[in-house]
């Protein structure tokens, strides 16, 4: 039986006379960028995370662009971040003309090391960005200790964490502001690219509305140069239709994540994912690690089974970022890690008997061995 990576068709099908109706009104109104959708949509993120502002905007990377450049980063500065993460996180910094200050990661989490931060804050820092990644919290307590210390804002790199919580606090609504990232795969996906800048601060919702409105207040007046980030009403009509099934499909996950862990109990030679303490994982990824994961990767290939690897480079590895010395960065966590995870499919409509075919390859790989 195949078992894909994602099945966004199994989502949409369950859905489909919602998600159609409401892209419906959007061509029926003719107004397809900003206006009542994505204002809806604005108000029903806030709401859910409990918090003052959301700004939409037209992907996860420009959220968290435009919240680093709201928060004051500019050329020459320094932002703290992890190793271990997808590109945008770094990419979005080194674009305001700062540099990424690497940090390796908790082993068991995958989550910036909170414990390493503080020696990695220089003169030059201007902010903190924790990636909440695979879908938990990064250890907020500390982080934000630390922010407090050193005057730091922090921006929640929570693209892969939506519905996640820490102690009670949901992602996105503990730093200065947070970026989300709609991209389809997500827990909460788009019909394309779609972000969102939380924050709880009004003045840098309004920078953030007016940088990704070409920095205009009103048309045709702008106070700061910006960009072009805005989202479409048809992303907001789709998004607006999944964030009411984002709940039931995070239990979904996390039951499947459950039934993982299980059957993987019998095989010590995998390694399977850890809910950090206080945590309320969504699992974006269920990533696990085991021996010779390039050749597990092969053998589920050939089965039929989805597989994949976030990731398998470091950032502070990349060649772009050499520019910055982040080859001299030592990070063995982060290296060790990215030889050895491999992401199974996780997705809420995967059924146990497609999760059994899963864990039988994972386990025809060990037993080959």
């Amino acid at each position: 039986m195949p078992v894909p990576m994602l099945d966004l068709r199994a989502q949409y099908h369950g859905i489909k006379a919602e998600i159609d109706a409401a892209v419906a009104e959007v061509f029926e109104s003719q107004g397809f960028v900003g206006g009542p959708k994505v204002e809806g949509l604005e108000d029903a993120i806030a709401r859910y995370l409990k918090v003052e502002h959301a700004v939409a905007v037209g992907s996860g990377t420009d959220a968290l662009w435009l919240s680093l450049k709201a928060a004051g980063v500019h050329p020459g500065d320094e932002v703290v971040t992890s190793t271990f993460s997808f590109f945008a996180t770094a990419g979005a910094i080194a674009n305001t003309g700062a540099t990424p200050v690497f940090v390796d990661i908790d082993p068991d989490t995958f989550n910036i090391d909170a414990a390493q931060v503080e020696a990695r804050i220089t003169k030059r820092t201007r902010a903190i960005v924790p990636v909440h990644l695979f879908g938990q919290c990064a250890d907020m307590d500390h982080i934000l200790e630390l922010a407090a210390k050193y005057d730091l804002p922090v921006i929640e790199d929570a693209a892969q964490a939506i519905g996640a919580q820490y102690k009670g606090r949901f992602a996105c609504a503990m730093g200065r502001a947070a970026a989300l990232s709609f991209y389809p795969t997500k827990n909460l996906g788009g019909a394309g690219d779609a972000g969102m800048v939380i924050t709880r601060d009004a003045n840098m919702a309004q920078d953030v509305r007016m940088l990704s409105n070409h920095g205009g207040d009103s048309t045709h007046h702008h106070k700061i140069v910006g960009t072009n980030s805005r989202l479409d009403a048809i992303q907001a009509a789709v998004l607006r239709v999944k964030l009411e099934y984002l709940d039931t499909w995070n239990e979904q996950r996390r039951a499947n994540a459950a039934f993982y862990n299980e059957r993987f109990a019998e095989m010590p030679q995998v390694t399977t994912p850890v809910e950090g303490k206080g945590n309320y994982h969504v699992y974006h990824q269920y990533v696990i690690r085991l021996p010779q994961r390039d050749v597990a990767r092969k053998v589920l290939g050939q089965q039929g089974v989805g597989c994949a690897v976030f990731y398998p480079m470091p950032l502070h590895q990349q060649k772009c970022f050499r520019y910055y010395g982040s080859h001299k960065t030592h990070c063995p966590q982060a290296t060790q890690a990215s030889q050895e995870v491999l992401a199974l499919p996780i997705y809420p409509e995967i059924t146990c008997e497609q999760q059994d075919e899963v864990v039988a390859a994972v386990k025809g790989h060990l037993d080959s061995l």
